[in-house]
């Protein structure tokens, strides 16, 4: 059997992070569970709002970047790392004396990871802005919900158009420098990712073959077949029969038959459909349609809350959440079968100590 290694995939590798709010700790989080050694910069007396997982596995120091001193500290440490993450307006890293020009001036090799919520560049460039307003432009928040636009938490932009984007953006930049390339600036922008989210939704626009109006489209909640229904107990259960040997079995399942289901894709007979399937799904709790429905292909998961998701026994089975410190956190992922990653809880740390150990120690492109 091949030994495990002892770190995660990204051992030896340096990220500053510079501290603020969603996508850029969601990303530190992702690199420091793969391995990275990540050093997290917060400005004095800042207080996060985010608690628990998307803090951990990595050292916070503390900087006033106004001070010259203390500015130098940062610009000697960033000598040293092979990734930046910043999530502030453009122009404010500049103030600060740490912009691109400047880091990579000092560190040819450094990825700089520039997130921000409109980009570098453009008309809203310089104005502010949340998840909600990010996707607002793209056509995402219009597409999602029924009579209105629902509101997706801040998991399309922040997490799927930003952070994700982010984390892929810095490590091909880091290959690109393991290859003999040069550092350079990864401008991740969260409108930009969600557009290329909705990569599949334009290509079926353009082909005619989706709606430009909510709950339209098979993917919308428009189709029978791939929707939620509300069960007896008030609670709900999610159904995603698309393929026809999956829609037969939900059908079996339900004791369905007849001419009102005989052609899946009629959307002129998809508003009776749904109607018939939430008559039926109202005769049971969520819980008995789970297990009825539990080993088939009827394509059939109960709507769980995020409580509820701790229980639920394919999760459990699958270890999808770990104790850190005495609370119950998300596992780090993807999973490696060589390198596995690792959790653990964040924790503070003298500067200059921090300092001392990356200017004493090679980083890792440094020393292969």
């Amino acid at each position: 059997m091949k030994q495990l290694a002892a770190h995660g995939p990204l051992h030896g590798v340096r990220v500053v992070e510079m501290a603020g709010l969603g996508p850029v700790s969601f990303t530190g989080m992702l690199l420091a569970d793969m391995g990275a050694q990540v050093v997290r910069i917060a400005r004095p007396r800042h207080a996060d709002m985010e608690k628990g997982a998307t803090l951990r596995s990595r050292t916070q120091i503390t900087l006033d970047l106004h001070l010259p001193d203390e500015q130098q500290q940062a610009l000697t440490l960033l000598e040293h790392a092979d990734v930046l993450l910043e999530g502030f307006r453009p122009g404010v890293m500049e103030r600060l004396g740490l912009g691109p020009d400047t880091l990579l001036a000092r560190n040819p090799r450094l990825v700089y990871g520039r997130m921000t919520g409109w980009g570098q560049h453009g008309p809203r460039a310089s104005t502010a802005g949340h998840d909600i307003d990010y996707i607002a432009i793209t056509g995402a928040l219009h597409a999602i919900g029924t009579q209105d636009p629902a509101v997706p938490l801040n998991l399309v932009g922040d997490y799927g158009g930003g952070a994700l984007y982010l984390a892929m953006g810095v490590l091909a930049a880091v290959l690109h420098v393991r290859s003999g390339g040069a550092g350079q600036v990864v401008d991740c922008a969260i409108c930009d990712g969600t557009v290329s989210l909705l990569s599949l939704m334009h290509g079926l626009r353009h082909a005619g073959l989706w709606r430009d109006a909510r709950q339209s489209n098979t993917l919308d909640g428009a189709a029978p077949f791939y929707r939620t229904y509300r069960c007896s107990d008030g609670q709900h259960i999610a159904v995603g029969a698309i393929e026809p040997p999956f829609y037969r079995q939900l059908l079996e399942r339900l004791g369905l038959s007849g001419s009102l289901f005989a052609d899946q894709h009629d959307r002129a007979g998809w508003a009776e459909q749904a109607r018939t399937l939430q008559a039926v799904f109202a005769q049971r709790t969520r819980n008995e349609w789970t297990e009825l429905f539990t080993g088939t292909d009827g394509c059939v998961a109960p709507v769980n809350s995020l409580q509820e998701s701790l229980y639920d026994p394919h999760l459990q089975s699958r270890t999808a959440f770990i104790e850190v410190a005495g609370e119950m956190q998300p596992a780090p992922v993807p999973r490696f079968a060589a390198t596995p990653s690792r959790a653990s809880p964040g924790h503070t740390s003298d500067a200059r100590q921090v300092l001392h150990a990356w200017t004493i120690e090679p980083t890792l492109h440094r020393s292969r």
